[in-house]
């Protein structure tokens, strides 16, 4: 007879067969606090559908399997022809089509439709981050598109389409369209105003001729692309297409596929522009002024992406500890580690709470509301993404060395980590940027004490920190060194304020005591002791 040399035991179960979306009490308290109560049974019903789809174990598979394969630059075909096409995994195929088809680019066309798409982007991200990419470029990139009218009427019901139309062909014979970005080069990075990519007029009025290379192109396998180029009077934006309107291709060489960090699944790559055909998108000149209509729906999306991955390690983290026992009971239970799955779990729902709020600003579309978004866009994107990183690790730990080892799912969150930090204006560009809002729009700095105003008084610690950031305002010598500490404060003030308006007393009393009134440490786990963790850590419990 064969011996039994082991029994599996004292393994959590996979966390799948759930729903995503109602296992986040913090998201669904955000979404039903924010979508009209008319929309809420519809929201719900929406988000719960994407949820399951979400927590599913096939779909989790997908997730894995296009990170496990990931895409192959193909520039030649056997013949030796250029295609410059890039292959990818069916999974990668089927997450896109699902997160086309959820709504995550077509949230322009429905009322409430940011906070919607928001809940919607966080719930999917969770499955898989890299496919999100060319979903939020797409999302974007309707608010540059309106620039030019008549290219918005043919292009913006392409973006918003719920079709996913993979194959290559002129926009006006798709169903559905998916749109990228070449902007940086080797030279300039992020000051993008020293790009050498050269834009020549063509006999057709707003058409050019462009030439140059491009550092990084995001999700090469989109139908257009936004680029900028230097044109007569100065850096302009255009949109290039992949296709022409007879059917041929455009020039669009590929070069190489970036090998990086993270962001397997998805494709950024570097390409060549020679003799290539692009249609002008605003006036000359002013391509980063037009660039800049898309920056809070790509910022944004970049703090929405971290919040998710936040929320998906805490999950896994409180998830295992539940199952997991140790020293006569489960780790949950363990009064440190309860400390840091409380800590780890406060953290997510501050992220989860302000990205939600900034969402709604959205939807407002009020000149309060873009007062507020032009400060707090930037310094939440400067503030969840760089806090994503140490979270993830962190969470990772909780689950020893099984968090280690890939089939965890948590090494693939550990180098997503990062990368929503770098893209779209890295964090000095955020706090600068936090800045420049202050300096020379005052209204911003209005809305933003109208928002945390709104708590006053509510807790001591909050209006300390808000007096003391105050003091900070007005004292502006070396600013600029101070960016980033000043940027931090503004974000977890806000961020105390809302919790203490909208969260359970709990939640806003940890906050306001670890991350205001200084009784937290430096490392996750530090919370007062006294304070009621366990509600801390049952609230996160991924269940639903």
């Amino acid at each position: 007879m064969p011996r039994t040399t082991h029994t599996v035991v004292n393994q959590p179960p996979p966390l799948t067969g759930y729903d995503v979306y109602t296992a986040d009490r913090a998201l669904t308290a955000a979404v039903e606090r924010h979508v009209e109560p008319e929309s809420v049974a519809g929201v719900r019903a929406e988000l719960t559908t994407l949820g399951r789809a979400a927590g599913s174990a096939q779909v989790q598979e997908w997730g894995a399997q296009a990170n496990a394969f990931p895409p192959r630059l193909r520039t030649h075909d056997r013949f030796g022809h250029r295609v410059d096409e890039v292959e990818f995994h069916p999974a990668w195929h089927r997450l896109l089509g699902k997160g086309v088809s959820a709504g995550l680019t077509s949230s322009w066309t429905r009322p409430g439709g940011q906070v919607r798409r928001a809940a919607a982007f966080l719930v999917w991200t969770q499955v898989e981050a890299g496919n999100t990419c060319p979903l939020s470029m797409t999302h974007a990139a309707v608010h540059a598109l309106r620039a030019d009218p008549g290219l918005a009427a043919v292009w913006e019901p392409l973006l918003t389409s719920e079709v996913y139309d993979r194959g290559p062909g002129p926009a006006e014979r798709k169903a559905g369209a998916l749109i990228g970005m070449c902007l940086t080069e080797k030279q300039g990075g992020t000051d993008v105003r020293g790009n050498t990519t050269r834009a020549r007029p063509l006999a057709e009025d707003g058409t050019y001729e462009l030439t140059g290379h491009k550092w990084f192109c995001s999700a090469p396998m989109s139908d257009g692309f936004l680029v900028l180029a230097q044109a007569p009077q100065g850096p302009t934006c255009f949109l290039v297409p992949r296709v022409l309107a007879d059917g041929s291709r455009n020039v669009f060489l590929l070069q190489r596929l970036k090998d990086k960090l993270g962001n397997r699944s998805n494709a950024s790559a570097e390409v060549e522009f020679d003799g290539t055909w692009g249609r002008r998108v605003g006036p000359e000149g002013r391509g980063v002024a037009t660039m800049m209509r898309m920056v809070t729906a790509t910022r944004l999306d970049c703090a929405l992406g971290s919040a998710a991955q936040m929320r998906q390690a805490v999950a896994q983290a409180v998830h295992h500890c539940a199952h997991r026992w140790a020293f006569g009971g489960p780790l949950r239970d363990r009064p440190l580690m309860r400390n840091v799955l409380a800590d780890l779990a406060l953290e997510s729902e501050a992220a989860t709470t302000l990205t939600l709020r900034l969402a709604a600003a959205c939807d407002d579309g009020g000149e309060q509301a873009r007062a507020l978004l032009r400060l707090a866009v930037p310094l939440a994107k400067y503030w969840v993404t760089k806090r994503c990183p140490p979270l993830v690790v962190e969470a990772a730990e909780c689950l020893g060395g099984n968090g280690y080892v890939e089939e965890s799912g948590l090494p693939t969150l550990v180098r997503e980590s990062p990368l929503n930090s770098v893209w779209d204006g890295a964090g000095n560009v955020q706090a600068l940027d936090v800045l420049r809002a202050l300096r020379r729009e005052p209204a911003v700095l209005d809305a933003y004490l109208r928002e945390v105003g709104a708590a006053r008084g509510a807790d001591h610690r909050l209006d300390r920190a808000v007096k003391d950031l105050l003091g900070e305002l007005a004292d502006l010598a070396g600013v600029e060194a101070r960016a980033r500490r000043l940027t931090e404060r503004l974000a977890l003030v806000l961020q105390g304020s809302l919790l203490v308006r909208f969260a359970p007393s709990a939640v806003a009393d940890a906050f306001c005591a670890a991350r205001l009134g200084g009784e937290g440490g430096a490392s996750f786990g530090t919370l007062p002791h006294t304070l009621p963790l366990g509600e801390l850590v049952e609230r996160a419990l991924p269940v639903g």
